[in-house]
């Protein structure tokens, strides 16, 4: 290899340790890799060592700042894990203002949001089925819905990517329920000709075709050949067919009317368990003066974490990010949260652990890395996770992540299965894989490869080759 292209990283990275010389070069795989999918040297940032010493096998590019993806999930779990504790959870309390006899409440039920990622529809029910258990089956005033422990400024579904329908572009919001989507299932009916549409949550006002007529051919783009409208706030037609080759379907669909959705599930599931309300669900804030009915806790903060890095859920890290400045005290209790809030507890949380000098170039955007704009180093997202191995979470964060060729976003990783734990980060021109990886000697190694480059999706297979070349203890050639 010529010496430019083996000092070209040392360059880009600064001054490196003279110690770190004889692992500037790429594995031949993984330059073959690279090649093959048409990507420079310089799209990668790499890093590979050892977890137990910190011994490096591997350092290139790695103190450029580039764009994470989802790997930034990892700086978002890590922390609450670090400052919470995995048994930690959210709190969502239930007030109820005036005389409550008989089961008829003479006023009205508030529901205030303090960030919980988990209200799917299951746990809505069970907290509305509560509160008639205590007693309220009949509502004389409304359901006040209180989002106003996050301020977050309104932008529309479509501001990153031009698709709203994208349950991932959902903003964050302080009463967070089954994440603004739902989602359509399709079943197959060929006595009828038909595919029986289904739809979970159920919406108040808010109808979706009963079927859709079956059609022939293969099941590749099967959600054009729908032809759904789903602009609707009201209803959702198909003026389209469902291929009969697919089989049984799901499609999750971001609620048209992001700011409608809450009121139109409370609503729907209040009635079905056998509620009355004399007025509407509408949002506002807890009545002065109302008492504290219920509180209804969320799963464990590992439970939550494990949801987030598996599947890499925007939303729920969004919630997360957004929840830690109040969680960790760094706000006065009753305060609003603001992403800018949120950015500056990260950050600082990041100096008490890494130093100054370590974060200078980190740019934080949101908690999720669907961003254009974060930016961090393979260095330190190296550290971060060398310090987590030697932490009390450290099993916790570990578990949560995916597995190659098992579960979540590694399912379909052609490295050898069950021998690396991962988090996955994918965007337009960004592909990276982060985490822990076991080898054939029984060497645990902390593992972070990010590509930014236009092409960069077409370069996975050189991220599976530095995975496959690590579990091997290859040396470098």
């Amino acid at each position: 290899m010529p010496l430019l292209r083996r000092l070209r990283p040392l360059v880009l990275a600064g001054c490196l340790p003279l110690s770190a010389l004889a692992q500037s070069t790429l594995p031949p795989e993984v330059h073959q890799a690279l090649q093959r999918a048409r990507l420079p040297e310089t799209a990668l940032a790499a890093v590979v060592l050892e977890a137990d010493s910190g011994q490096r096998r591997l350092a290139w590019g790695e103190q450029q700042p580039v764009n994470p993806a989802s790997v930034f999930k990892l700086f978002t779990t890590y922390a609450a894990l670090d400052q919470l504790g995995p048994a930690w959870t959210w709190t969502t309390p239930v007030y109820a203002s005036g005389p409550l006899a008989n089961g008829v409440l003479e006023g009205s039920l508030a529901i205030r949001g303090t960030g919980d990622p988990k209200l799917v529809q299951e746990r809505v029910w069970l907290l509305l089925r509560r509160a008639q258990q205590l007693g309220v089956r009949q509502v004389r005033g409304d359901i006040v819905l209180d989002r106003g422990a996050f301020a977050v400024p309104e932008t529309s579904p479509a501001e990153f990517d031009g698709d709203p329908t994208r349950p991932y572009n959902v903003r964050p919001d302080a009463l967070m329920l089954s994440y603004k989507a739902v989602v359509l299932g399709f079943v197959p009916d060929t006595a009828r000709g038909v595919a029986t549409v289904t739809t979970d949550p159920p919406l108040a006002g808010y109808a979706v075709d009963a079927s859709v007529p079956l059609g022939a051919g293969p099941c590749d783009d099967w959600r054009s050949a729908l032809k759904a409208s789903t602009t609707d706030p009201a209803r959702l037609r198909f003026a389209g067919a469902y291929p009969g080759s697919c089989g049984e379907k799901t499609w999750p669909l971001a609620y048209p009317d992001p700011k409608a959705f809450n009121a139109r599930l409370v609503e729907q599931l209040w009635r079905e368990l056998g509620g009355q309300l004399g007025g509407s669900v509408r949002e506002g804030t807890v009545p002065a003066g109302a008492r504290l009915l219920l509180e209804q806790p969320s799963p464990a903060l590992a439970e939550v974490v494990r949801d987030i890095n598996k599947f890499s859920n925007n939303v729920m890290a969004e919630q997360l990010f957004l929840s830690l400045p109040l969680a960790t005290h760094a706000l006065p209790a009753g305060s609003a949260v603001r992403p800018e809030d949120a950015r500056e507890g990260l950050r600082r949380w990041l100096r008490e652990r890494f130093g100054e000098e370590a974060v200078r170039d980190v740019v934080i955007d949101n908690g999720s890395g669907l961003s254009r704009d974060t930016r961090v180093s393979a260095a330190l997202i190296a550290r971060l996770l060398q310090q987590a191995w030697s932490s009390p979470v450290m099993s916790e964060l570990m578990s949560s992540l995916p597995v190659s060729g098992t579960d979540g976003t590694l399912k379909r990783s052609t490295a050898t299965a069950g021998r690396a734990h991962l988090k996955t980060g994918s965007l337009r021109d960004v592909a990276a894989v982060a985490g822990f990886v076991l080898s054939n000697s029984g060497r645990r190694y902390v593992l972070v490869a990010l590509l930014n480059h236009p092409n960069a999706n077409a370069g996975r297979p050189a991220l599976d080759a530095l995975v496959q070349w690590t579990i091997r203890d290859a040396p470098l050639r």
